[in-house]
């Protein structure tokens, strides 16, 4: 099994790629992702070049089915973030 990247190990690798303390690289990289998720919240698109973007977007409102019940249910009209993949970060992956 792969390594998971967390935000500790991204702190981690800032901490000892640019010789800061632990502390300061767990900001930094804190800071990131506070401002992604704030700026997703406000429904703004985050473009992040050679990675890719996030964006909202809105889910209509459906019937479903409660998977307990098979009773029919009514599920509300929501927004979710969405990633999209730029094309350098999927030929990367897709690379040998």
């Amino acid at each position: 099994m792969a390594e998971q990247v967390t935000k500790k190990t991204l702190a981690e690798g800032i901490a000892a790629e640019y010789e800061v303390s632990k502390k300061d690289a767990n900001e930094l990289v804190n800071f990131v992702f506070d401002q992604i998720t704030t700026a997703i919240k406000k429904g703004e698109e985050v473009s992040i070049n050679g990675f890719g973007k996030f964006v909202v977007v809105e889910k209509a409102a459906r019937e479903g089915l409660n998977p307990a019940t098979g009773e029919k249910i009514k599920i509300k009209a929501s927004k979710a973030p969405k990633f999209k993949a730029s094309k350098t970060l999927k030929d990367l992956v897709n690379s040998k």
